[in-house]
């Protein structure tokens, strides 16, 4: 059976076959050798007929965006790269992007080849052979890659320009100290006025000196202008560094701006005509409240950014509501809110992103629950919603709860609770108390609703409601002693650790209120105190303590035989705990001055928790980054400046507009014009005149008015006016008539010509 197998060899396979790429572990490995893998397409590269190497190069493409290596391929692909086809040639490019950086080596023999492609006539050969030149990462051929860069930088084409731009972050990481070089290529990226070169040129200024704003000063207007018709890639990029621009050359909008100062700012405006007592007196209300003056640029930036908030694209609508969120005036950041709801249409990371961001902007401290209230009803949960999508909208529920819509949201999360998800069922009990807490109104409907919840079958259900209503009890206070025995009722049937361990918590806490109860309660803890959990073990040493304090009568043994159960524990805390406050409560010898004051320490009254939302502190991170979604800085992540007290000049953002140059042909044909109306004919007469009234003698003082103005306008007008006042004596008589009708414009007629002359005499010869 094995001689069988072994007579099988790989040119027996169909090309078909030979190019799929067999995971190592799979059994068919044996059928071929490292040598003959990929055999045909070695043998397709290195033929004469173009169609075949196109064939194996779109093979070997799709090998390649399916994950697999094909680096073995290298040399055979490499040999191509002069190929005089086009379609044969791009796709070489395509590999040698990817595996230029493993195969150095290699590629480094190519280094000619890409150095003539950078001057081939098609626009997409140079582009590729620059992608290559900079995917090499040799320092030794870094000042190839900069002479390289250089000249695709000034490139026709957009698209050589714009690979260029790409080129340069590669070639910083590389080689740093390169930077002052590409900082002035950088600069004339950044001049162009390409939509398709700009998003790029903004992302190399991003990585290569992301604080050099004097780069961004001269093109700032140009940027925010060409905005709308940048790619969404590139809107992306740009908007997240308009953003950290605008934050370091903008006051903060919000400092100052109230309703009444906007109220007088505009009376100031309508009453600008009054008289002089009146104004002095708005001029000092004014002076007493600050009101805040917003620059133009800024203006302008809100206004260019406003209709990306309509964008198809999930990434530029965070990235522009992130920008409002962070420089617009409050009442202008509403415009977001819609936008952003509309997101909740798409997918769940999409969801996810978006509802992280609302969550945080919902939050009181920052004041944004307000523009979210209408559309409270698209927050609430789907049965199709993921869990993690749960949690966040219960989030923004709790947050934009009030006393208007309470009602509505008791009423969901009471439905909510009968879910098969543990974990959003546990984050609406927690919803539940927040509100508690937060709204005093409903506090007694809400704690009556979790004591409720405490004989439910689910014990996430009662673990849960446990520990809300432990939060809830220290910020009441009424006694509750129903409560407070209902749930010590609970230590029998409640398994989950944190839940037990808050019944004994409240118990021990609030000891006095049930005299009865506590010491039973006690009594059946010490008696299963070795098969606890520590947080439990913890909370039974914490009772003993009280009781001893405040029924030491009945407790007395009890708390002494817990503290020798503890003292003997495995768990190193729970034994220096015990041991710690056994040598307070029962000394050997005489009663120290700490034991005197066991009562003022143990039994002190403890402030009530703050219940407060996850994200109240997620304000230090930019919204919509990962930091911000993750609550930790990121790798790579740089704090968004504050806003300046003073702002800096404007005058750097104003660029001045050159004037259009002469143009010296107009300058020329006016000068042709001017002396072929003076030039005489072949035989001494003057030009065919289409009209009689074309004779010198028959101009009238406008026509010399008109050209003497047009001589006079020009210097070389006046140049060749005055030659021919120079040669008037060589000229003939109607030559001499137009010359003086151009240095005297004031004349009122001009004198008559010699036919005339000789008809009139001819005339009055008979009258004789």
């Amino acid at each position: 059976m094995m001689t069988g197998v072994n007579s099988v060899s790989s040119n027996d396979l169909s090309p078909s076959m030979e190019a799929v790429d067999l995971e190592p572990s799979s059994s068919a490995t044996i059928f071929h050798t490292d040598q003959k893998k990929h055999g045909d397409l070695r043998e397709m590269l290195d033929s004469s007929k173009d169609s075949l190497k196109l064939d194996a190069m779109k093979r070997i493409i799709s090998m390649l965006a399916k994950g697999r290596d094909v680096s073995d391929l290298f040399p055979a692909v490499v040999k191509n790269v002069a190929s005089k086809n086009i379609e044969v040639k791009k796709l070489v490019y395509v590999y040698l992007t990817r595996y230029a950086e493993e195969q150095q080596d290699l590629a480094l023999l190519s280094i000619s080849t890409f150095q003539r492609a950078l001057k081939d006539p098609n626009q997409l050969i140079r582009a590729s052979a620059l992608r290559v030149l900079s995917s090499i990462r040799v320092s030794v051929i870094v000042p190839i890659m900069l002479l390289a860069i250089k000249e695709s930088a000034v490139d026709m084409s957009p698209f050589v320009r714009k690979t260029a731009a790409h080129a340069i972050p590669k070639l910083y990481s590389l080689e740093p100290e390169m930077k002052e070089e590409l900082i002035a290529v950088l600069e004339k990226l950044l001049a162009d006025r390409t939509t398709l070169v700009i998003g790029s040129a903004v992302m190399a200024f991003q990585e290569v000196c992301p604080d050099m704003n004097e780069l961004i000063h001269k093109n700032f207007r140009k940027l925010v202008s060409l905005l709308v018709d940048v790619e969404e890639w590139g809107q992306i990029v740009i908007v997240n560094m308009l953003t950290r621009y605008a934050r370091t050359q903008f006051t903060d909008p919000n400092l100052g701006q109230t309703e009444s100062a906007d109220a007088a700012e505009d009376e100031g405006e309508f009453y600008e005509n009054s008289d002089d007592d009146d104004d002095e007196e708005d001029t000092t209300e004014e002076a007493a409240k600050p009101l805040y003056k917003m620059d133009p640029d800024h203006r302008l930036l809100l206004r260019s950014t406003k209709p990306l908030l309509q964008s198809r694209n999930a990434s530029v609508v965070m990235a522009t509501a992130q920008l409002y969120w962070h420089l617009a005036p409050k009442p202008e950041v509403q415009l977001v809110a819609k936008s952003l709801v509309r997101l909740l249409r798409g997918h769940n990371e999409v969801q996810a992103i978006v509802l992280n961001s609302i969550a945080s902007m919902t939050i009181k401290s920052q004041g944004g629950a307000k523009m979210f209230q209408p559309y409270l009803r698209q927050f609430f949960v789907r049965g199709t919603d993921p869990s993690h999508i749960k949690i966040l909208k219960l989030e923004i529920l709790t947050n934009l709860a009030n006393g208007s819509n309470i009602s509505i949201l008791l009423r969901e999360f009471q439905s909510y609770i009968t879910g098969a998800d543990p974990a959003s069922v546990a984050a609406t009990i927690q919803a539940i108390g927040r509100c508690a807490a937060t709204i005093s109104e409903v506090t007694d409907t809400c704690l009556a609703g979790l004591v409720h919840l405490l004989s439910n079958r689910d014990p996430t259900v009662v673990s849960e409601s446990v520990l809300e209503i432990k939060k809830l009890l220290q910020t009441q206070e009424a006694e509750h002693k129903d409560i407070i025995i209902q749930m010590a009722k609970l230590l029998d049937t409640v398994e989950e650790p944190g839940a037990k361990a808050a019944i004994v918590w409240v118990v021990g806490e609030y000891c006095e209120r049930i005299p009865l109860h506590a010491p039973d309660v006690l009594r059946k803890m010490a008696k299963a105190f070795c098969t606890q959990e520590i947080p439990v073990k913890l909370q039974i040493v914490n009772l003993a303590v009280k009781m001893y304090l405040t029924n030491p009568a009945q407790t007395k043994l009890i708390s002494q035989y817990v503290f020798n159960l503890a003292k003997f524990d495995q768990n190193y805390d729970l034994r220096d705990r015990a041991r710690f406050i056994r040598a307070i409560l029962f000394p050997q010898g005489e009663p120290g001055k700490i034991s005197k004051h066991a009562k003022k320490i143990f039994l002190a009254p403890k402030p009530p928790p703050t219940i407060e939302s996850k994200f109240a502190n997620r304000d230090e991170y930019q919204l919509g980054s990962l930091s911000h979604f993750i609550n930790a800085r990121a790798a790579g992540y740089q704090d968004l400046p504050g806003f300046p007290e003073d702002a800096p000049d404007p005058s750097v953002r104003t660029v001045e507009v050159p004037k259009p140059a002469d143009n010296p042909w107009k300058k020329k044909d006016n000068q042709e014009k001017k002396s072929d109306k003076s030039r005489p004919g072949p035989s001494g007469q003057t030009r065919a005149k289409f009209y009689d009234s074309d004779e010198p003698g028959h101009r009238s003082a406008a026509a010399a008015r008109t050209d003497s103005d047009s001589s006079s306008d020009s210097e070389s007008d006046s140049s060749s006016s005055s030659s021919d006042e120079e040669s008037s004596d060589s000229e003939p008589e109607p030559v001499k008539i137009v010359a003086a009708a151009r240095t005297k414009p004031k004349q009122a007629a001009a004198p008559p010509s010699k036919s005339k002359a000789k008809a009139s005499t001819r005339q009055t010869k008979p009258d004789t």
